[in-house]
């Protein structure tokens, strides 16, 4: 199990993390924009994006050494200036057990299931108010 932190930003992802990674002597290796993303269907309040955030950051990803920082624009990163833990796991069964866990008392945001990257993803924020996002992910 890893936990990674991941940044929210509102449009600046981009520049933020191209700056993290010059001052931390990293290198991003993987951005991808909301236009990039395959479509998604209508669930939980989560669809298209506006026109005018498709060119926001969806996914971005700094390597630092054996060190991770995830990064987005918008909705699911939980907004501007916000943190969350992103917990990458190695089975659907552990990502299973290990949201299941920490929703118990807390908020579902985007209930856990497989997506075009993950076999298991979900965003919740636990009893404690702090957002977390299981990450069981799919082989590039």
């Amino acid at each position: 199990m890893k936990l990674i932190p991941f940044l929210g930003f509102n449009g600046r992802t981009h520049e933020a993390m191209a700056f993290y990674a010059q001052v931390l002597g990293g290198k991003v290796t993987s951005e991808m924009r909301y236009r990039d993303m395959p479509p998604m269907e209508n669930t939980d309040g989560c669809g298209e994006m506006p026109p005018e955030t498709l060119d926001h950051v969806a996914h971005s990803q700094l390597e630092v050494g054996s060190a991770i920082l995830m990064a987005a624009d918008g909705p699911s990163s939980g907004g501007e200036n916000s943190t969350t833990i992103n917990i990458d796991v190695d089975t659907v069964e552990e990502a299973e057990r290990v949201f299941k866990a920490l929703a118990d008392g807390g908020e579902i945001k985007m209930p856990i299931g497989e997506t075009f990257w993950a076999h298991r993803w979900g965003f919740l924020i636990d009893r404690y108010g702090k957002p977390w996002m299981v990450n069981c992910m799919k082989q590039p």
